[in-house]
Formats: structure tokens, C-alpha cells, sequence
């Protein structure tokens, strides 16, 4: 089993559990000296989840530490893009009186634009996730204070609507 640091659309169990069927969460924790973006240039033309790292000692990212089988990474990778867009990093996260390393993604520089705006149904993932895991309320509203877009593309806003209203009122 290797620990997974999740920041993103990933926090939501089910939809993590669609990719890393043995996706487990083991805990709340905060990445420091980072801060979370929306700034990833993806192949839909929005932008995606990022930790960004500052070295401010005051910046710091929420997540959610799951632990999945080694096996499975491969799958996860692909899924995030690994290599194409993204990089991994091994980092240090610490909460409720544990620290954990784990794995991370985080944008390639190539990949940053700050211009960029996630498209809403992406940003309500990351929030649905935010929620599913208790993080802090104030953390949350930041999150959704971000202004976001409509996706052009109908039908994926459509897919992905039904697949983020299946995992919050079913799962």
C-alpha cells in the first residue's frame, strides 16, 4: 500500500474509487509552504487543480491522504495525466497529530496559466470532495469563491453532471 495525497476532484471518494478501486482515506491534512490554483491548462481548455508551491510558510493546501495499492498507481496516473500536463512529487502532509509521505501531483510550469477558469462542474467535484471530508468551512468558501465558467462542450458538462450527482446522492 503507498499513500496518495489528494487536493482535487480526487477528494471525492467514488470518483477516486472509479479509477483506484482500493482507494481507502486515512485521514484530513494540510501540504504547507503551498497553495491550491486552478490554473493547470487541461486538453478541455479549463483549468484543473494544482498545488503550487510558494515557500511561504503561511500558504498551505487541504487534502485527503488515501492509502491504494501499489498496483493500481499506474491506473491513477493515467487518469491524471501524468506526464502530459502533469508531474509527481513525493510530499509531506500533516493532520489531526499524524504526518504522512505520500505521492502528489502537481502541474508541469509548462502547463500554468493563470488566466484560466475551471468550468463549474469541475469546480462543484472539488467542493463535493472538500465537503465529503470535512474540511474547514473557510477553506471550502475559497474554493467557490473562484470564478468559474460553463463548459461549451454540452454533452461532457452533461456526463460529468451525472456522474457528480450519482457519486454525492448515491454513493
Amino acid at each position: 500500500m503507498i499513500y496518495y495525497f489528494a487536493y482535487g476532484s480526487n477528494m471525492l471518494l467514488a470518483r477516486l474509487r472509479d479509477r483506484v478501486p482500493s482507494a481507502e482515506p486515512v485521514g484530513v491534512g494540510k501540504l504547507k509552504e503551498h497553495v491550491f490554483r486552478f490554473h493547470k491548462r487541461s486538453k478541455d481548455g479549463s483549468g484543473k487543480g494544482d498545488i503550487f508551491r510558494t515557500g511561504n510558510l503561511d500558504g498551505f493546501v487541504y487534502g485527503v491522504v488515501f492509502r491504494i495499492l501499489g498496483s493500481e498507481k499506474d491506473r491513477l496516473d493515467r487518469a491524471e495525466g501524468l506526464g502530459q500536463g502533469y508531474k509527481e512529487k513525493r510530499v509531506r502532509v500533516v493532520g489531526s497529530g499524524q504526518e504522512w509521505n505520500a505521492f502528489s501531483y502537481y502541474a508541469d510550469p509548462d502547463y500554468i496559466d493563470g488566466s484560466l477558469q475551471p468550468y463549474t462542474w469541475y469546480q462543484d467535484f472539488v467542493v463535493a470532495g472538500a465537503r465529503e471530508n470535512d474540511l474547514p468551512s473557510k477553506y471550502i468558501s475559497k474554493i467557490e469563491a473562484v470564478k468559474a465558467v460553463q463548459d461549451p462542450d454540452r454533452k461532457r458538462e452533461g456526463e460529468n453532471r451525472r456522474i457528480l450527482e450519482k457519486k454525492v446522492f448515491v454513493n
